[in-house]
């Protein structure tokens, strides 16, 4: 799985991530610090990335506009410690694949995580 981590997922996680092998790159990589999250959606489905965000409202324009792609898995925890957050993009990412290469949202918190195919139908 291809991502893409959001502004509000701090730069630090992505250098460990690449050295374990994963594939990913932050906004600030592609130069898209500020950009409108709009922007920073369509990026992610242009290029197949799934997005790893702290930010909800990534799932309301997913919502609202009743796309099918990207997926996004969205961190809802009492703590945002970019130590939890690489923990769990470490290890607990591996049974999220095929939801993601489907389209979906994943929102992850202290107690559980959630899937929720796209569209999302209201």
């Amino acid at each position: 799985m291809r991502r893409l981590l959001d502004e509000s997922i701090s730069h630090r996680i992505a250098e460990p991530l690449r050295a374990a092998g994963h594939d990913v790159v932050h906004v600030e990589d592609l130069s898209m610090l500020g950009a409108s999250d709009l922007a920073v959606l369509e990026r992610a489905a242009a290029e197949d990335l799934t997005l790893v965000t702290a930010d909800t409202d990534f799932g309301t324009l997913l919502a609202l506009s009743g796309a099918t792609q990207p997926s996004v898995i969205q961190f809802r925890r009492e703590s945002h410690r970019p130590e939890q957050q690489l923990q769990f993009l470490l290890t607990g990412t591996a049974q999220l694949e095929e939801s993601c290469s489907q389209g979906c949202v994943v929102t992850v918190t202290d107690r559980r995580i959630r899937i929720r195919s796209l569209p999302i139908q209201p």
